[in-house]
């Protein structure tokens, strides 16, 4: 016996002997795993373990010198024993192992499939904004089989009541990737952002909550205090707020504005279609104070974003939602109230400013087709917007310089 184990040992293979070999042929490296180098007429060297698993032979490749040593390689053959022995089956836990990925990766594979259903490029262009806007920062780096309904909540809940409607849609978006994930045997298991029976037992339904009400908006009489407050603020998130403030502008316009888009010497914005819910351009007439804000902006030579975010790209929706929690946050551990709407007592959020810019101008008497247009609201029927010929440029700006008056206590 302990010559048979001798004459076995003999055989083995060594480095120098694996960093030397070049004649085509199958190596054995004895040991009782398997264990082969195999060299092709090539030159291509490899190492291969021969084994049964479930009692049919098969091959295991093992990679290549000198990536993988002599060393390793009989390490993995003996791990892969270790594991048929148990009853598994390390070809298959390798296929897992390249199935594997992210859910990044894994919305950009949908995405190929699904951006074809789309005749409106811009609905396709919603779809992948909306999961790189909330989801991809929170678990694009997740292995799609590990995502669990905990992981989904931390995507949904920071922007569930504030923007109910986009996170319903996000969260149909998240189910559906995570259903092609399955049927492509990249996932096995429930859907964890599967509504019925699952996320609705643990988030009010969308329903509910939008007929509450709209978007908390500031009360007009909290408008030059919580202005002052945000004036005290730094950072490129506040003053994207402030801008946004001043224009009655969607954060998603005011996030994505370039540079190119503006004329500060003719005091103008002017939206492109393609970036307008709407659909179509819209023109911002600047107030003094807009302007004045955007001359004192430092400028990225890397990147085209008025408002960047740190590394230079757009910033996220969540940044200036941020800054007026902040403001909130301060202001109750002050001992204060805060900002709150004056119907829901919700805390004003940032898409509740252009509600507080309507209440005002419906105050102070303004044309309701001006004020429509200054939020970019189609204004009644198609034949009364296509006899329209203008879009009252000036008088909108009278008004937004009007508005901004107000807002700093003018």
């Amino acid at each position: 016996m302990a010559q048979e184990i001798t004459k076995r040992r003999r055989k083995q293979l060594t480095a120098a002997f694996v960093k030397s070999a070049t004649k085509p042929g199958k190596y054995h490296d004895g040991g009782g795993t398997g264990l082969y180098l195999r060299i092709d007429h090539g030159g291509g060297r490899y190492w291969i373990q021969r084994t049964a698993i479930n009692r049919k032979r098969c091959e295991i490749g093992l990679g290549s010198p000198p990536v993988v040593t002599l060393a390793m390689a009989r390490e993995q053959a003996l791990d892969n024993k270790r594991l048929i022995r148990s009853g598994g089956d390390p070809i298959a836990e390798k296929r897992k192992v390249q199935k594997a990925i992210t859910f990044a990766e894994a919305v950009e594979k949908y995405l190929v499939i699904k951006l074809k259903e789309f005749e409106n490029k811009k609905h396709g262009k919603q779809w992948r904004s909306t999961l790189d806007t909330y989801a991809i920062p929170v678990i694009g780096w997740m292995n799609v089989q590990n995502i669990e309904t905990r992981d989904v909540l931390k995507v949904l809940q920071p922007i569930w009541l504030e923007k109910t409607e986009t996170a319903s849609r996000l969260r149909g978006r998240i189910e559906s990737v995570l259903n092609w994930a399955t049927v492509t045997e990249l996932r096995k298991g429930d859907n964890p952002a599967r509504w019925k029976g699952n996320l609705s037992e643990l988030l009010p339904k969308p329903s509910k909550i939008t007929k509450s009400g709209h978007h908390a908006a500031l009360a007009l009489k909290d408008v030059p205090e919580w202005w002052n407050c945000l004036n005290g603020r730094d950072g490129m998130a506040a003053r994207a707020l402030q801008f946004a403030c001043l224009t009655a502008a969607r954060s998603g316009e005011v996030r994505g504005m370039t540079w190119a888009e503006v004329d500060l010497d003719a005091a103008l914005w002017v939206i492109p279609a393609e970036r307008m819910k709407a659909g179509r351009e819209h023109r911002v007439p600047l107030p003094g104070k807009a302007v004045e804000l955007l001359q004192g902006l430092a400028r990225l030579n890397s990147s085209p974003y008025v408002f960047y975010a740190p590394q230079g790209g757009m910033l996220s929706d969540m940044a200036l939602s941020a800054v007026m929690r902040r403001i909130q946050a301060a202001e109750e551990k002050a001992g204060r109230e805060g900002f709150l709407d004056s119907r829901s007592g919700r805390p004003a959020v940032p898409h509740g400013l252009r509600s507080t810019f309507r209440d005002w101008a419906a105050e102070k008497g303004y044309d309701h087709v001006q004020a429509e247009l200054a939020l970019a609201h189609a204004v009644g029927s198609e034949v009364e917007r296509a006899y329209r010929r203008t879009d009252l440029l000036e008088r909108r700006r009278q008004m937004l310089e009007d508005w901004a008056g107000f807002v700093r206590g003018h």
